[in-house]
């Protein structure tokens, strides 16, 4: 059930409920709660702030996409016809849910303990790696929401000015608009992704502009990616 995604389940009249929904729901608490205990134990030193963003950037679903594709789910996950051949199988939402699914699946199987040792070995190298002197792991919209605050300025507004191809492979360009100029551009798969990308050009443009022997607002190395 945990790979059994609702389209299939729609698909071939299965009973109500029975796809990976309820359990993606689960094991995204659980998931969280895991996520949360071993970065409380790992960084004693850091305030609730830094761990929620931590934990944000952990359970995010990027991160759950790729841990889910280093299981090799895609090709385990049960689709509906029409989702197969819009490309479902490579879609980071489905693979996120299948993976979070999956563990709670496993805690349901085998209780908090199986599942808690499952997470910490996925998840030992990427938070024993944290770089603790960059904690913004990319949120870069955040980022610079907290500059213009600290220089009093208004907040940087993000508009569609653009959006092309099919609805299974759409592309969207954002402008984004700091105290009353365009500042920059972004263009990704989804609005999010391209507010993102647009506020990681806007701090790369800020960096450029600062003093020369000025401290960076985001270290060069963070803003690639």
């Amino acid at each position: 059930m945990a790979l059994t995604h609702k389209s299939f389940a729609h698909e071939h009249r299965y009973p109500k409920k029975e796809h990976n929904e309820r359990l993606e729901f689960l094991g995204d608490a659980i998931l969280g709660c895991i996520i949360g205990r071993v970065l409380y134990e790992s960084f004693p030193q850091l305030p609730e702030g830094a761990l929620s963003k931590i934990k944000a950037h952990f359970v995010s679903t990027p991160v759950l996409a790729g841990k889910s594709r280093d299981l090799a789910l895609a090709g385990r996950i049960k689709l509906g016809t029409g989702e197969e051949k819009t490309g479902g199988r490579e879609k980071e939402s489905i693979l996120a849910d299948a993976f979070e699914a999956l563990i709670a699946a496993i805690t349901l199987d085998g209780g908090m303990t199986a599942s808690e040792t499952m997470v910490r070995e996925l998840f030992h190298r990427d938070i024993s790696g944290v770089d603790l002197a960059d904690l913004s792991f990319r949120d870069f919209k955040t980022v610079i929401q907290e500059y213009a605050q600290s220089l009093g300025l208004p907040l940087p507004e993000y508009r569609v000015v653009d959006e092309y191809g099919p609805d299974h492979q759409k592309i969207f360009v954002v402008e984004l608009t700091w105290n009353g100029t365009v500042f920059s551009y972004g263009k990704g798969p989804s609005k999010k992704e391209a507010q993102r990308l647009a506020a990681r050009k806007a701090l790369q443009k800020l960096n450029e502009e600062k003093a020369p022997g000025a401290p960076p607002i985001l270290p060069s190395a963070a803003l690639n990616g």
